[in-house]
């Protein structure tokens, strides 16, 4: 059975989606929820709303809840894998990020899968930038985006995009 738990958070109201056993979605703003969820939490997503809490908070500590990738092509949960041990503050190109999954020229199939990524922040897309340093596109927004980067640069602050 699928649960939904929703979290008030600096870039708006989340949706976190998943079993006892692992998280199978992070909604963002915007994104839409398995429609047949049940409305209520487990243990685990209130572990996973506690570390997103503390990560909004500026704690560089790593997300360590059991993540479920299923359903994913090989190929994109290859980069998903490898983009998830990414870390706080490190920013990588799509190219970069090729080359680390193994597929160097895949760097267009790589912006791909970082686009269907269904576990954002958790496995964090927004530390994908353009080679030439731009930010790159973002499912939650350029201006999210450029506040998770500067808040991971500990120049972020408490109000996000959310409250603008």
């Amino acid at each position: 059975m699928t649960h939904v738990y929703l979290l008030d958070s600096p870039l708006g109201r989340l949706g976190l989606a998943g079993t006892d056993q692992a998280l199978t979605q992070l909604a963002l703003p915007g994104d839409e929820l398995p429609a047949d969820a049940t409305p209520g939490t487990t243990p685990l997503m209130e572990e996973a709303a506690r570390q997103l809490r503390a990560y909004f908070a500026g704690s560089p500590q790593p997300f360590d809840v059991p993540l479920d990738y299923s359903g994913q092509p090989p190929f994109t949960a290859a980069v998903l894998c490898e983009l998830a041990r990414v870390g706080y503050g490190e920013k990588l190109s799509y190219g970069q990020l090729a080359a680390r999954a193994g597929h160097p020229a895949a760097v267009r199939a790589v912006g791909n899968a970082c686009a269907r990524n269904r576990l954002p922040l958790f496995v964090p897309c927004h530390r994908v930038v353009r080679s030439d340093g731009s930010p790159g596109n973002y499912r939650g927004g350029l201006t999210a985006k450029r506040w998770l980067l500067e808040l991971e640069a500990g120049r972020g602050t408490q109000t996000g995009p959310a409250a603008v």
